[in-house]
């Protein structure tokens, strides 16, 4: 069964700095890509880092590029996400999620949604001015 769960959210001031932790279990790690998602209340979901765990590769989403770093450690089966010059629009839940590689490459192939299928329950993450 995988298994995902998240920790290092907190309370911190406009340019703080935070790092979350996605402890995971139940699958091959390398096989797996993981990402980090978002959601504030009343809004959709957003997708803002993935990472192969095979190879290391990097996606992020614009309002988070050259603040938000991704990164693996697979003897912990860990992925975390460093985030720093922190805004109050980065207020929210903040989930990781897993997906078979194969299954993320065939849905960027097909040019449709990836199917995350494994979620951990979240960690709140709010940004005070």
């Amino acid at each position: 069964e995988v298994r995902l769960v998240e920790s290092g959210g907190g309370h911190v001031g406009t340019g703080g700095s935070l790092r979350l932790s996605c402890v995971s279990s139940g699958f091959t790690f390398e096989e797996y890509d993981i990402g980090w998602f978002r959601q504030i209340p009343g809004k959709a979901r957003e997708g803002i880092a993935a990472i192969s765990c095979a190879d290391g590769s990097t996606f992020y989403v614009d309002s988070v590029k050259g603040r938000f770093t991704i990164t693996k450690d697979a003897a912990s089966r860990t992925v975390y996400l460093h985030m720093t010059s922190l805004i109050p629009e980065d207020t929210a839940i903040y989930s990781c999620a897993a997906v078979l590689e194969s299954r993320a490459r065939s849905a960027r192939q097909m040019r449709v949604r990836i199917p995350w299928d494994d979620w951990g329950p979240g960690t709140q993450v709010t940004v005070s001015s």
